[in-house]
């Protein structure tokens, strides 16, 4: 059996793109007999760093979290106006799953081999403790993906 090209098969996070964050966690709390998460809102551009399509991305989105399992979370994404791969998806899809995440590390190299296989990175960014890459997966996997690296 062949290397995983990101050198990790687990699954942290399932993301949904949505219109109401509120309402939707809502309807997933029910759904899972779980309490309704805080939802925040990611960091500003200042801290997050983030490049969309290569570029400054001033996005910011609303996210709630529902952890169930041991290491995987439902993750609800609710984009603002700004140009993002959350609101590209909102507004070309509709509501819906919108990425897998995956542990990893070595955010730079994993990126590389996923270019290296026709993926390419659409949105990075990142967070307090660690940073994200978004990456189009569609043509073969069907989703994008998103790598996770922890600090």
């Amino acid at each position: 059996m062949a290397e995983p090209l990101i050198g990790s098969q687990t699954v942290t996070q399932i993301g949904f793109i949505v219109k109401d964050v509120e309402a939707t966690s809502q309807k997933f709390a029910a759904f899972l007999g779980m309490e309704v998460p805080v939802a925040n809102w990611t960091d500003d551009y200042e801290q997050s760093q983030a490049l969309y399509m290569g570029k400054p991305c001033p996005a910011r989105a609303k996210l709630a979290f529902f952890h169930v399992g041991d290491h995987l979370d439902i993750e609800l994404i609710q984009p603002d106006e700004q140009p993002s791969v959350w609101r590209d998806f909102l507004e070309e899809n509709g509501e819906g799953i919108h990425h897998i995440a995956f542990e990893i590390k070595g955010m730079k190299d994993k990126q590389k081999v996923l270019a290296d296989n026709d993926m390419k990175t659409v949105q990075t960014g990142e967070y307090t403790g660690g940073r994200y890459a978004y990456v189009d997966a569609t043509a073969d996997l069907k989703v994008l993906i998103e790598l996770l690296e922890n600090d």
